[in-house]
């Protein structure tokens, strides 16, 4: 082979050296909570209000009850909103008057955890609601949430205005969401396909698309026409980033990818919904010296409509997803060209790399395992959860071997491709590759994955090298797609 092919591999491989050839592993807790999966009920769906992040400071009050975690403590047969106290009590009692939901809310104090043994750990539910946070997210949290949504959970995002920052620490809903959505380190390449607008619109009436089809428009708590804005924001759609992003409400003018006031989306084999105002859920009832607003009740809006078919959606109640036996279609891996770096997956130092001695197939990153022309163990894992109900998971990814070695009968050099379950086992070796399979450009492979339906298992691919001359194995462009 070319000696200034053979020189790059020797720079890498002294470029490494000081970190070692182990694996650069992800900490331990997130890879647990990359492979948690939210255990579905049959019948009741579990809903998680978030009040560990100044929901209630100033005039806020966006809690269901004051009992907390769980609001049945104030009352365990609520019939009107003040039975429960707080300005989400009429969209809490309504659930819980519904049947089939079981409501907990997040205490001050706590973290939001995805894969812990918390009884208000994300695995524990398959719907998260976020009404108006007011503190920043960890990143230990966004990377909580980010998986508990690919997993198939349910994230409803509210925000108000650009400027709400209720408890004066400097960030206010806008910003913290956007956040959540752009600095994760599950995937933050516009996971969910819109962004939040930093305005603040005083007044307005956004309103339904026409869509007789769409369950959070047209559910069993009735049918959505309009909204109601009251100093809130819209968002802009990016719908090249995740074509299953939706506006159902504008703001009056708008349409499009421009003006959105409501927003659904999915995400791995979850879903998103989001709202630009916290007027519309407030009920006007709360705790004491809160001044509040009674959007719930609004009569020019169906505002109460608009958030009872929104959570009944997300948890996956009628609409086809998210609970036990459904399946929405989804690609499943996260950063599946590599090119946000060194992110969501677990990879040996060096794997993920935009480094010209190989070419990637799209983009500029790839994974490249190997190519030391040394005894070498390079690896890359990802953990992800493949919904029950799903019949078809297709794993595929772009292959490109090279090699310096010259037999054309003896494999020196291999690459595994496995599934392994949660406890580390090897369940099915799906191929391996070595030397013999050189060739001068990428060749695509595919391999179902059906069978691991309703299982959290983990795509891992091992490359070792022999002593002496190099093989390079560099894969791009992965996917998981189940249907």
């Amino acid at each position: 082979m070319p000696g200034s092919r053979r020189f790059r591999r020797l720079c890498r491989r002294l470029a490494t050296g000081a970190a070692g050839f182990g694996l650069l592993v992800a900490s331990a807790a997130m890879q647990l909570s990359a492979g948690a999966t939210p255990a579905h009920a049959a019948t009741t769906h579990r809903v998680l209000f978030d009040n560990a992040h100044a929901e209630t400071a100033g005039n806020a009050d966006w809690i269901i009850s004051t009992s907390q975690p769980d609001p049945l403590g104030q009352d365990s047969s609520p019939s009107a909103e003040t039975d429960w106290t707080g300005a989400l009590s009429s969209w809490g009692v309504a659930l819980q008057k519904a049947g089939g939901y079981s409501l907990k809310t997040l205490p001050s104090g706590s973290s939001l955890s995805y894969g812990g043994s918390s009884s208000t750990d994300l695995s524990n539910f398959d719907t998260l609601v976020l009404p108006e946070p007011n503190t920043l997210f960890t990143s230990a949290e966004k990377t909580a949430i980010m998986n508990f949504v690919k997993n198939g959970g349910g994230l409803f995002m509210i925000s108000d205005h650009t400027g709400s920052d209720r408890n004066n620490d400097g960030k206010d809903s806008v910003q913290i969401l956007n956040d959540l959505m752009s600095n994760n380190s599950v995937d933050s390449t516009d996971p969910f396909g819109f962004s939040i607008d930093s305005l603040n619109i005083t007044s307005g009436n956004p309103a339904a698309i026409s869509d007789s089809t769409d369950p959070v428009l047209h559910g069993a708590f009735g049918t959505v026409t309009k909204s109601l804005i009251a100093n809130g924001t819209t968002a802009t759609l990016k719908p090249s980033d995740n074509s299953a992003v939706k506006g159902l409400l504008y703001r009056t003018g708008y349409s499009g990818n421009t003006g959105a006031f409501f927003v659904t989306s999915t995400f791995g084999g979850g879903r998103v919904a989001y709202w630009g105002d916290s007027s519309p859920i407030d009920d006007g009832t709360g705790q004491s010296g809160n001044t509040l607003y009674d959007g719930w009740h609004d009569s020019s809006a169906t505002n109460a409509a608009l958030a009872l078919n929104a959570t009944a959606w997300l948890a996956g109640s009628g609409a086809g997803g998210g609970g036990t036996g459904s399946c929405t279609a989804a690609q499943l891996l996260g950063n599946s060209g590599f090119e946000s770096g060194n992110t969501v997956w677990s990879a040996s130092s060096g794997v993920i790399t935009s480094d010209s001695g190989e070419a990637a197939h799209t983009g500029s990153y790839k994974a490249w395992l190997n190519g030391y022309g040394a005894a070498h163990t390079d690896t890359l894992a990802q953990t992800v959860t493949i919904p029950s109900g799903c019949t078809t998971a297709a794993l595929g990814f772009y292959l490109h071997v090279d090699t310096a070695e010259t037999t054309t009968t003896k494999a020196y050099d291999m690459l595994k491709v496995q599934v392994l379950n949660s406890g580390g086992t090897v369940l099915s070796t799906l191929a391996t590759y070595s030397n013999l399979n050189a060739q001068s450009g990428y060749t695509r492979r595919s391999f179902s994955l059906a069978g691991y339906a309703g299982q959290t298992v983990t795509i891992k691919f091992t490359g070792t090298e022999g002593s002496t001359l190099e093989t390079s194995f560099v894969i791009d462009d992965t996917s998981l797609d189940v249907s």
